[in-house]
């Protein structure tokens, strides 16, 4: 979200108005604000009786997680299904989206580690021989 205007930029810009005579057009296009911003810091003066910026609100959600311990057993526990399969498993209602979320905050990855492989493949046909006898041809 986009923060506020200062309240001393909003009471220039009120005051160059009001005191300077300056239109909110020429207002706007000198602050670079829109005539928009200008309207609603009015409105909000003749509300309110200043320019104060509205606290902004907090989001009322509560965590859908509330023992990460819990958590961290559970996922280690159901480590092989998917997000979706341990959304449906958690004993509350919560969705994939949440559960990818706490996972992340966890540190809990899905990643394996690669496996050593070292001379474990056979050797190709073509490899095995020297380049001149790859390269003669035929008779």
């Amino acid at each position: 979200m986009a923060r506020p205007y200062s309240t001393d930029l909003r009471r220039k810009v009120l005051q160059s108005i009001e005191l300077d005579g300056l239109k909110k057009q020429e207002a706007s296009e000198l602050f670079n604000i829109s005539r928009n911003a200008i309207h609603q810091w009015e409105h909000l003066k003749a509300d309110t009786g200043d320019v104060q910026p509205k606290p902004r609100s907090t989001s009322n959600s509560t965590a859908k997680i509330k023992d990460w311990e819990a958590f961290r057993a559970f996922a280690h526990q159901h480590r092989d299904n998917t997000q979706a399969e341990m959304a449906a498993l958690w004993p509350t209602p919560i969705s994939q989206r949440t559960i990818s979320r706490a996972l992340q905050k966890i540190g809990f990855t899905r990643k394996k580690r690669p496996t050593v492989t070292a001379n474990g493949m056979k050797p190709n046909a073509l490899t095995s021989r020297p380049k001149s006898a790859i390269h003669a041809p035929r008779i």
